[in-house]
């Protein structure tokens, strides 16, 4: 298939899935049992004053096609309506948050990426080192992230105090809630990587690689690690879903702000224009995570045909 014609499908079927979200984010609001309206407004007895004029603030006093036109009339402008709780576009809420959640994601990925290569790298074919490190990819991937940031705060931050406790927003502040979310991929990545780096080192490629005289560390890096890497690069769009979850954990532990804080908040106060804004977000960020790793698909191995990647 040319690559414009099969970018093309790709972006297709990404739209497609946002498309999906939205109507499920719209009809799950609707449909579900009890008033939404009152659920936002919680205990307070609300008046029927207050509750009519809420419910026309958010359009469910208009037929269904009506809100629904209008909904995604919204999405196509870039418009999510306006928070509850704070009063401000919802829009405005989540971009003013969006970024310190991005980057705390990347560092995590790009640490457990780091991480995990060079044990895979080093630990593959080495029956020694490989027990060594098993363990710890053991504890590492069934630590849960707020017990792993908690041991890191205790000992890093408060005894040795090589880094801030809380809140911030520079490079050191970034430090332990990264380690914290990327603790938990280095595990799965580190084992996954080395059973298919364990399968490339048998093959034959690598024992002409041998046999012309090349060193074991350039063999691993340079042959045996790109056959490897197609799995990590399907754990990799996985795992940023998983981090943009754990961030709402990881960003309480650590008082920092981001979208996690801004979730917490909003489900904690039945803020449910910012809840569907954060789950559209996120539904944009899984479609254009998975268009990624199609794209890196063909540019590790462009031999990766149509079918073998769905």
């Amino acid at each position: 298939m040319p690559p414009l014609r099969w970018f093309a499908r790709r972006l297709s079927l990404a739209a497609l899935v946002v498309f999906g979200a939205a109507n499920a984010v719209f009809f799950a609001f609707r449909l579900l049992p009890g008033d939404p309206v009152r659920s936002m407004l919680g205990s307070t007895n609300p008046t029927p004053e207050l509750v009519a004029r809420v419910r026309h603030d958010l359009a469910l006093d208009e037929p269904l096609a009506v809100q629904y036109g209008r909904f995604m009339r919204g999405l196509l402008t870039g418009d999510l309506g306006e928070s509850f709780q704070l009063q401000e576009p919802v829009g405005e809420v989540i971009g003013g948050q969006l970024w310190p959640t991005v980057q705390l994601a990347v560092a995590a990925l790009l640490l457990a990426l780091l991480v995990s290569v060079a044990l895979a790298v080093l630990t593959a074919h080495r029956p020694r080192a490989r027990r060594i490190t098993s363990a710890f990819e053991l504890v590492a991937a069934s630590t849960p992230a707020f017990w792993t940031g908690l041991l890191l705060l205790a000992l890093l931050s408060f005894r040795l105090r090589w880094f801030p406790a809380m809140g911030g927003s520079d490079i050191a502040a970034l430090v332990l809630p990264a380690v914290t979310l990327a603790a938990g991929l280095v595990g799965a990545f580190t084992q996954v990587l080395r059973e298919e780096l364990e399968r490339a080192l048998e093959q034959p490629f690598v024992l002409t690689a041998r046999a012309r005289g090349g060193g074991e560390t350039a063999i691993r890096l340079r042959h045996a690690l790109r056959h490897g890497l197609i799995p990590l690069i399907t754990l990799s769009g996985w795992a940023v879903g998983a981090l943009f979850g754990g961030a709402v954990v990881v960003e309480t532990v650590f008082s920092r702000q981001g979208l996690g804080q801004v979730t917490a908040a909003a489900v904690a106060g039945r803020d449910l224009p910012v809840v569907t804004g954060v789950v559209l977000v996120s539904a944009v960020a899984f479609a254009l995570i998975n268009l990624a790793v199609d794209v890196l698909y063909r540019l590790v191995d462009p031999r990766i045909d149509e079918r073998s990647i769905g």
